[in-house]
């Protein structure tokens, strides 16, 4: 993949992390909402104008992720990580953003199985891209629930692989998707020059001093 500008040797670029933080927020949000929808009837009709259009927020969103990260090289994964985990977690992030792309359109689909229009916002409706059928809509629904499990668990298995790289290993793997500084290297070790946490500083050890009396000088 061509190279990056902006990529530095332990970050993102920024237009990628801001991407990704705006993404994050969209389906932690769109998760909650799901769950709500399964148990309220009475607030089912406003969860479900909130849901559509940011169902369809998430798809473009990750549409664009993906263009975005196929032209720009991503920063390498810490050096103290083994050749299983980084297969693992290439592949779920792979898996991930499959479901950020089939859960939206199973969504959108099954509405338009059910012969109902997707209001974006005001008059702005989504085309239909499902013909209104009883059959077609239920595998579409089967689908739709699939996905959202397998979403939930693989964010799942994201969060917490992040909290265990964060909080255990402290390899800083969270820090190439962050906005701050990386003060240390790719194994998390303290760089160069740097003071260890919590060690006092060493004080210079005081010189002796020469006393000078008045036998020393004859008098």
């Amino acid at each position: 993949m061509p190279g990056d500008a902006e990529t530095t040797g332990t970050k993102f670029t920024a237009v990628a992390r801001g991407l990704h933080w705006i993404m994050a927020a969209a389906v932690i949000a769109m998760l909650f909402i799901g769950v709500f929808m399964v148990g309220s009837i009475s607030e089912f009709h406003l969860l479900v104008t909130i849901h559509e259009p940011l169902g369809f927020a998430i798809l473009i969103l990750a549409l664009v992720r993906i263009g975005w990260r196929l032209g720009h090289t991503p920063p390498p994964w810490p050096a103290g990580m083994s050749r299983p985990e980084r297969v693992v977690a290439k592949y779920s992030e792979r898996l991930m953003y499959a479901l950020f792309i089939l859960q939206p359109l199973f969504g959108w689909a099954m509405v338009s199985a059910s012969g109902q229009p997707i209001v974006l916002f005001g008059s702005w409706y989504l085309p239909s891209i499902a013909p209104g059928n009883a059959t077609v809509f239920a595998v579409l629904l089967r689908a739709h629930i699939v996905a959202a499990y397998l979403l939930y668990v693989t964010f799942a298995a994201h969060l917490a692989a992040v909290l265990w790289h964060t909080l255990v290993v402290r390899d800083r793997m969270l820090s190439r998707m962050t906005f701050g500084r990386v003060h240390t290297n790719l194994r998390g070790r303290p760089s160069r020059g740097a003071s260890r946490a919590g060690a006092p500083h060493e004080q210079a050890r005081p010189q002796p001093q020469l006393k000078i009396t008045s036998d020393q000088h004859g008098s």
